[in-house]
């Protein structure tokens, strides 16, 4: 078989698959170190002095006084995970390489010339979300990593997407738009290898990123980085048995196989038993069952034995740091011969460095910066970037968060909705009309609005030099401005009913637009019910009032930007005034036509004068004992329904009760159940159980209020029936057993699915008052048992915080249901020595979340205790003079 040079068993031990389970958290320089100071181990000289030269990520170059037999290295702080380390070029017969210094061996084992060779710092390990890096200089070191390989052609993208990058790299080197700056900087420094042909389309992206920090620029270059195919690829050239030219590169998740620049096939970790090399070949030993036991063996030929044994060290290293626990052994020197390479990985691995950063991550020291003009300046030890303080600054910027949410929900309709429809010509021709004539004014007017409103945040808090020109820390005239321009709109929002009722009908009648609308709602971008978003506009409005109230009550009378709110909520109130009861009316059309989605077993839901008033989970008693069923209380009946299995989640009805007639009893010393009532109806009698005295009291008050309204009416109506309860499947029986979390259809976060695996209910109320507790904002969350706090897009509506890695995202990652979770402040045990920190809890989930001030920090407070548990929701609601006993959940 020939002497094996070089071989690599890849253990696969339980655990080891670290991948995406962890953020890594990152580190910076310990206090008082720099990476000049420490970029040697042991540079005092002994008399055997030698200069060497290197180059950092910025391009930069420094000389060194090191010892010709010490190691060369990055100090460990510097390389968490990013995993910095030095290059150098080697000169073989046949070609150049570019080759990592072994961090443990002395440099003149390994460089031939040190004094003759410049050492490039440069980023060795590039994981799949460069996004998560917890700590803004490890994103700007990545970041400087993506502008060389932009710049050195190795990050193969089109031309717009490169011109986006340099646009982001403009933002974070000089601050805002400015068109003469921005030209001497793209004269003066080469972004692009076809920087002059796109140099243009570079100014007019870089435009639109007013305001954005340099941090968030990094990250913005990070996000659009990773999802290139050619991000962290670096090509090592060799052939395949046939002689076919290919490229080998090596990733996260394994070995990659390249043809040009085109991926042709990807062999995972978990595929592979064992690498080595014998002279110029590489070998890949796959497990049986990948290839089956004659074809367990890839072999590739590489131009020489250095190139094959440097490829094969760095897979050593790649499958090391992100597959193992603990940081691999020296494979030990035989006594009398060796046979085969001793290399090993000899840094950390990602699971060492997690853990690093959760101990060592109070003891360092912000690292902030500031922009002028074509430089940075950094600071170790103070803060140089200071934002505004004032309360009124943080209502402001209140609005532009939630204006942002806003407009991606205008985009939904707007955008991919319209697309859905013409791309499967689903729509008739007038419905197109009436739907988008009404609402693409509107998005466009908003669009405008949102650049006026970020445009002056930019300037309030300073982040470009626009504020020397003159006053700018106020809102009251933009809001005045656009408050009255959005009385232009009042006739296409009263226009809003029509469209509502208008596209429910054709999705009855017409079998494409129904499959177009059902399919359209499981797309990630719909991440609500897709008719809600129509009501958003008129709900808007709401919003805008209540920030204005909040706005003039901070302000003094005397104030400068006092009577522009004031005149400007005097606007919005005027034309909130005019569609109140349309808006009371189209929520109340918008609930019943997603529950007609959701339920099996019923016709003709939206019924002209039908109100909708409580869904809930309540307990039914049956011959088989108590049995958890979900209830739906309108002004004129009272369904109760099972959960199937099913893969659309639906509810199915088993009763349909008239209210007409009906007698509502406390009951439960009759029963021996806790918070019991009976419900007396004209075919049937039914008792259940509450899950709480308050849920008790809730649905007693709201039936008897119904059954009032319904009497006083006079209105019989024939259509109900009563279904025969012994249909139930043990099916529907078992249903109730299945956990929230394990629920895997896009619709379950709707308040119907969330009541009833909370065990809890939702009045009409609730959702009219949820719809103004509406809030968008970055947040910083930290889980129960994790070691670091993580920056999300977070977004609150509908009951439900949803979670976006951006604020550009068109959809969520995930969601989190707020009924019946408890929010409070952090208490001494859970160890989080934080301001600004607020607790979720539901059982055993916890949550974290760390708000930017202490006005926002009030406002997330509020805003979930007005929808996250049952006493939070009821403390609103109970009259004065009696309130009622409450208990938890």
């Amino acid at each position: 078989m020939g002497e094996i040079e070089g071989s690599y068993r890849v253990l696969q031990t339980p655990g080891t698959r670290l991948g995406a389970q962890f953020n890594a958290g990152i580190s910076t320089l310990e206090p008082g170190q720099s990476l000049s100071g420490n970029m040697v181990s042991g540079s005092k000289s002994h008399g055997r002095g030698l200069q060497i030269r290197v180059q950092g990520l910025d391009d930069s170059q420094e000389f060194f006084d090191i010892d010709v037999s010490c190691t060369l290295s990055i100090p460990s702080p510097l390389c968490i995970y990013t995993a910095l380390s030095l290059q150098f070029v080697t000169h073989l017969e046949v070609s150049c390489l570019i080759v990592w210094l072994e961090p443990t061996k002395p440099i003149m084992k390994q460089v031939r010339r040190p004094a003759n060779t410049l050492f490039r710092l440069s980023v060795k390990f590039f994981p799949p979300d460069p996004g998560q890096l917890q700590e803004e200089y490890t994103r700007y070191l990545f970041s400087l990593q993506m502008k060389r390989d932009l710049m050195e052609g190795r990050l193969i993208c089109t031309e717009n997407t490169g011109a986006l990058l340099a646009s982001h790299l403009v933002q974070s080197e000089i601050g805002d738009y400015d068109d003469i700056a921005d030209r001497d900087f793209l004269r003066m420094n080469k972004l692009l290898p076809y920087q002059e042909k796109v140099q243009e389309r570079i100014m007019e992206l870089h435009r639109r990123h007013l305001g954005q920090t340099p941090a968030e620029s990094d990250f913005q270059i990070l996000e659009i980085a990773r999802k290139l195919e050619m991000y962290g690829v670096r090509f090592h050239p060799a052939a395949d048995r046939e002689g076919t030219k290919i490229n080998l590169a090596v990733a996260h998740m394994g070995l990659q196989v390249f043809q040009g620049h085109t991926k042709i096939n990807t062999f995972n970790w978990s595929k592979i038993r064992k690498l080595s090399f014998k002279r110029k070949r590489f070998l890949i030993k796959l497990h049986p069952e990948v290839h089956g036991p004659h074809q367990d063996t890839l072999e590739f030929m590489m131009a020489s034995r250095d190139e094959c044994k440097i490829f094969w060290k760095i897979c050593v290293e790649y499958h090391s740091f992100f597959r193992l626990f603990d940081q691999p052994q020296p494979k030990s020197k035989a006594i009398l011969f060796t046979r085969g390479s001793s290399f090993r990985y000899s840094g950390r691995t990602q699971k060492q460095l997690v853990e690093y950063v959760r101990e060592n991550g109070a003891k360092r020291t912000p690292y902030q910066r500031f922009v002028f003009p074509y430089t940075r300046i950094y600071s170790l030890s103070e803060r140089l970037v200071r934002f505004p303080t004032d309360k009124a600054y943080f209502i402001a910027k209140e609005i532009l968060t939630t204006e942002r949410t806003y407009l991606k929900d205008l985009e939904v309709i707007t955008v991919w909705f319209r697309s859905a429809v013409i791309k499967d010509n689903a729509m008739p021709e007038g419905l197109m009309t009436l739907l988008f004539s009404n609402i693409d004014p509107i998005y466009e007017f908003h669009r405008g609005f949102l650049k006026e409103l970020d445009q002056r945040l930019a300037l309030w808090e300073g982040r470009s030099n626009a504020h020397v020109k003159g006053d700018y820390q106020r809102i009251g005239d933009v809001m005045l401005r656009n408050m009255c321009a959005l009385k232009e709109f009042t006739s296409y929002l009263q226009k809003h009913d029509e469209v509502l009722t208008e596209l429910e009908k054709a999705t009855k009648r017409l079998k494409k637009l129904e499959t177009v609308y059902k399919e359209f709602e499981l797309q990630k971008v719909c991440y609500l019910p897709l008719n809600t978003f129509l009501l958003k506009p008129i709900q808007r409005l709401m919003h805008y009032k209540l920030i204005l109230e909040r706005l003039c009550k901070h302000y003094s009378p005397a104030h400068r930007d006092h009577d522009d709110c004031k005149e400007a909520l005097k606007e919005v109130a005027e034309i909130a005034t005019q569609l109140q009861s349309s808006l009371i009316r189209l929520e109340n059309f918008q609930k019943l036509t997603e529950l007609q989605r959701d339920l099996i077993g019923i016709e003709n839901l939206t019924a002209p004068g039908r109100e909708f008033i409580r869904e809930g989970c309540l307990f039914k008693l049956t011959k088989k004992g108590l049995q958890q069923r979900m209830f739906f209380l309108f002004s004129d009946m009272l369904l109760y329904t099972s959960k199937g299995v099913t893969a659309t989640n639906q509810f199915k009805v088993h009763g349909q009760l008239p209210l007409y007639g009906m007698i509502i009893e406390e009951s439960e010393n009759e029963w021996s159940v806790p918070h019991c009532f009976t419900i007396y109806s004209a075919q049937r009698t039914i008792v259940v159980a509450a899950s709480s005295k308050v849920e008790m009291g809730k649905w007693i008050e709201d039936l008897n209020m119904a059954i009032d309204l319904a009497k006083k009416s006079q209105e019989k109506s024939s259509i109900f029936l009563d279904v025969s309860l012994e249909q139930e499947s043990e099916d529907d029986m078992n249903s109730s057993r299945t956990s929230l979390e394990k629920q895997t259809h896009h619709r379950a976060n709707t308040t119907m699915h969330v009541c009833w695996h909370r065990n809890t209910s939702v009045s009409m109320s609730d959702h009219s008052l949820a719809v103004e507790n509406q809030l968008s904002g970055y947040l910083l969350r930290k889980f129960k048992n994790s070691n670091g706090w993580q920056k999300l897009w977070v977004v609150f509506t509908n009951f439900c915080l949803f979670f976006y890695k951006t604020h550009q995202d068109d959809f969520p990652l995930a969601s989190l249901p707020l009924l019946g979770y408890t929010v409070s402040t952090p208490e001494e045990s859970d160890s989080i020595h934080k301001e600004y920190v607020f607790k979720l809890q539901f059982k055993s989930h916890v949550y974290f979340f760390r708000a930017e001030s202490e006005y926002t920090f009030e406002r997330w407070m509020e805003v979930i205790k007005s929808a996250a548990s049952t006493t939070g929701r009821m403390s609103l609601l109970i009259p004065k003079g009696g309130p009622m006993e409450i208990n938890g959940n």
